[in-house]
């Protein structure tokens, strides 16, 4: 599997969240980079088809949830020491001048996960082009996809329902994005870890209880109870949908950037953009439902932005998100001791 998703001497940014997900996959890609490149030493025809020679990388998000966060980001610490890998942390507070502890008292419990999903998603692809990685891999199991496939059809997101079982994605506009794990269930990686004693943070979001993917998740486990082979049934499902979209390229549509971070992006602005506006312009639902609304009522009294921030409980910080152009590669990425 790893020999189809990476090519050798590929540079790849594992995405770290200190879970058991991420810690098992940083694992096994450095014990298989390790053991195969030890391999070509004793075995020289293995060479051109086992040596992955992979550049790895952890690359973790804070999004500042106090009692969460930072504690997983110790784990993080850990593992870092562990694996001897290079470690860059990129947080919600210096990207976009927000925590999601912020957030979440502007905008409450409900809906938090939208802000959580769109900013840690493009933040991701921040620090990776920090880094200057070919790729990006993340620990999403087969439960994951499964509860994604769910949740696609349940809001009628026809989009995303055609690309969300991709076991790669990748454009012209952002760094490709891989899942080894789709095929693998959680409770094969629960019992991987338990088993290898790896060190890795189990502590549930303390905002995740109200998020909209826990009832896709109890839906789930509830038929899988009944048929086992619920899950890939559902993601095999997911594939045969996405084949059908591809024979049939019809009202598919095409990516451009935005125009205000050069992030990709279908719109003018891109999602992160227009979320961090409503939030800065004092309109946080700006971007959730239906915008175009809200937006308006924005546009209207733009004029009159000035004295509302003067009146503001929070002193609003720079609407505006470094362009991707301007990215350049991080000093501060932490190396192994």
């Amino acid at each position: 599997m790893f020999l189809k998703l990476n090519e050798i001497g590929d540079k790849i940014a594992i995405a770290a969240s200190g879970g058991k997900d991420s810690t098992v996959l940083a694992h096994i890609m450095k014990l298989l980079n390790e053991r195969y490149l030890n391999r070509k030493i004793f075995f020289h025809w293995l060479l051109q088809r086992y040596d992955y020679g992979l550049d790895l990388f952890l690359l973790s998000i804070d999004e500042g949830i106090s009692g969460y966060r930072d504690d997983s980001l110790e784990t993080v610490k850990r593992n870092q020491l562990e694996y001897q890998l290079p470690l860059k942390i990129l947080s919600y507070k210096d990207l976009y001048d927000w925590s999601m502890d912020d957030i979440v008292k502007e905008i409450g419990r409900k809906n938090n996960c939208t802000f959580c999903g769109v900013f840690r998603r493009q933040a991701l692809d921040r620090g990776a082009v920090m880094l200057g990685v070919d790729q990006i891999v993340t620990g999403h199991n087969a439960d994951d996809i499964a509860e994604t496939v769910l949740m696609n059809i349940l809001r009628g997101d026809i989009a995303r329902l055609q690309r969300c079982t991709f076991i790669k994605t990748k454009s012209e506009e952002t760094i490709p994005r891989s899942k080894p794990f789709k095929y693998t269930y959680e409770k094969e990686i629960v019992m991987y870890a338990y088993f290898k004693k790896l060190d890795y943070f189990s502590t549930e979001c303390i905002y995740s209880p109200n998020a909209y993917r826990g009832h896709a998740r109890v839906f789930l486990k509830d038929l899988e109870a009944i048929r086992p082979s619920t899950i890939l049934d559902i993601i095999h499902s997911g594939e045969a949908f996405e084949t059908s979209a591809e024979s049939n390229p019809t009202n598919v549509t095409v990516p451009g950037v935005c125009n205000r971070c050069g992030y990709m992006s279908s719109r003018d602005l891109c999602k992160a953009c227009l979320l961090l506006e409503g939030l800065n312009r004092g309109l946080p639902k700006l971007g959730i439902g239906n915008t175009e609304k809200l937006r308006k009522k924005h546009l209207d009294e733009k004029e009159k932005s000035i004295g509302e921030y003067s009146s503001s409980k929070r002193t609003p910080g720079n609407p505006f998100i470094q362009n991707f152009n301007d990215l350049k590669l991080g000093s501060d990425l932490k190396k192994p001791l």
